[in-house]
């Protein structure tokens, strides 16, 4: 770990902790791209209403923002904790390169934000779920994706 890792996941442990004093989840993450700062957010969740507003996912957002592109190849993210299955969605879908973390997911279990519920949900079967699922008008939706494939000026991600 060099001595920049370092720094940057002890500013993602400061943030959970001032998360926790402002009345939000002990959770704070911070984005770097060549070493430097690019964004960082502390869970707020409880504070904006929202469910996705953890620390990483507001930290992806701005991040994006203040780059101009939703690639964040070459970025690392230094997290508080171990990500969460959304957050860790997110990560994958941004391309960040590195993820360097302080709590585990066992930990965040610990005081109740367990996660091992999700993990195990999104390896069942989509009939054997707890939240039920009924897909819809599939072939009237195909459409969208039959027009994707045919747009000569889509971005692909």
């Amino acid at each position: 770990m060099s001595e920049k890792d370092t720094l940057f996941i002890k500013r993602a442990i400061e943030l959970s902790l001032e998360s926790v004093k402002r009345g939000g989840g002990p959770f704070g993450a911070v984005i770097t791209k060549n070493g430097e700062v690019v964004s960082e957010s502390s869970n707020q969740v409880t504070l904006l209403n929202d469910p996705t507003a953890h620390a990483e996912i507001s930290a992806i957002r701005e991040a994006a923002r203040k780059l101009n592109t939703f690639d964040l190849s070459g970025c690392e993210i230094y997290a508080s904790c171990e990500p969460c299955p959304m957050c860790l969605g997110a990560i994958y879908w941004a391309r960040i390169d590195r993820v360097f973390f302080a709590n585990t997911r066992v930990d965040a279990g610990n005081i109740g934000f367990d996660d091992s519920f999700i993990y195990e949900e999104i390896s069942r079967p989509i009939g054997e779920r707890k939240i039920k699922f009924k897909q819809l008008l599939r072939e009237e939706a195909l459409e969208a994706f039959r027009d994707w494939e045919e747009y000569e000026n889509k971005v692909e991600y």
